[in-house]
C-alpha cells in the first residue's frame, strides 16, 4: 500500500522510513484525541452540599511574629497605663494577654485563632509590658529622684522581715541584703521574677482569651 510524501508528494511505499525522491522521513506520530469531558459546565450543580465530615474546617490563624507586634505594644500600653492608674501589677499582665489576642484577632479579619498561638501572642504582650512599664517606671525616678527614698522604704522592710525571722543565719543573710551589692542583687532578681512573671501571666491570660473567643465562634 502506498501513501504520498507530505513534501513531494510522489508515492511511497508504507513502512518506508524516508522518501527515495526526496529524502523526507515518513514516521508519522499519531495523536490521540482527548475524550469528551463527562459533563458541561453548565449541566454542573449550582451548589454541593457536604456532609459534616466532609466539610473542611476553617483555618486558624497561624503565628506571625510580624503582624503581631502591633497589637502586643498596643495592649502592653493599655496594660502599663491601668498599672500607673492604680490596676493590680499581677491583674495587669493577665490583662495584656487577654487584650492583645484580642487586638491580634481583629487585625485578622476576625478569623479563629488556635490556643498554642494566643498563648504566644499574650506572652510576647507581657514581656513588652514588661519592658514599657520597666523603662517608665525608671525615668520617673530618675526624674523625680525617688532613688534615695525607693532605697529607704526597701531597708526598711528588710528590717522588718529580718526582725520577724528568729533564725541567726536568716538574720545574717538579711543584714548582707542591707549593703550595697546585695541590694543591687535583690533589684536584679526582682527584676528576673518580673519578668517571668510578666511572660507566665501574659500568656495565660492570651491562652483565656483564645478559649473563650474560640467558645464563641462554636456557638
Amino acid at each position: 500500500m502506498e501513501q504520498p510524501c507530505y513534501r513531494c508528494r510522489e508515492e511511497v511505499e508504507q513502512g518506508v522510513p524516508f522518501c527515495p525522491h526526496c529524502g523526507a522521513p515518513q514516521i508519522r506520530v499519531v495523536i490521540a484525541e482527548p475524550e469528551p469531558a463527562l459533563a458541561m459546565a453548565g449541566d454542573m450543580p449550582d451548589s454541593v452540599e457536604l456532609s459534616s465530615d466532609q466539610a473542611v474546617p476553617v483555618l486558624a490563624v497561624p503565628m506571625r511574629w510580624s503582624s503581631a507586634l502591633k497589637p502586643c505594644i498596643l495592649a502592653a500600653m493599655v496594660g502599663s497605663l491601668l498599672m500607673f492608674l492604680g490596676l493590680y501589677p499581677l491583674v495587669a499582665m493577665l490583662s495584656v494577654g487577654f487584650l492583645a489576642v484580642i487586638f491580634f484577632r481583629q487585625s485578622n479579619h476576625g478569623l479563629p485563632i488556635k490556643l498554642g498561638t494566643a498563648a504566644r501572642v499574650g506572652a510576647l504582650a507581657g514581656v513588652l509590658w514588661f519592658a514599657i512599664s520597666s523603662i517608665s517606671a525608671t525615668l520617673l525616678t530618675i526624674v523625680l529622684h525617688k532613688g534615695p527614698e525607693i532605697r529607704t522604704q526597701l531597708l526598711e522592710k528588710l528590717q522588718q522581715t529580718a526582725a520577724q525571722a528568729n533564725d541567726p543565719q536568716v538574720q545574717a543573710m538579711f543584714e548582707r541584703l542591707k549593703s550595697p551589692e546585695g541590694l543591687e542583687f535583690l533589684m536584679i532578681a526582682s527584676l528576673v521574677v518580673a519578668f517571668l512573671a510578666a511572660m507566665v501571666l501574659g500568656s495565660l491570660g492570651g491562652a483565656l482569651g483564645g478559649f473563650l473567643l474560640g467558645r464563641r465562634d462554636r456557638n
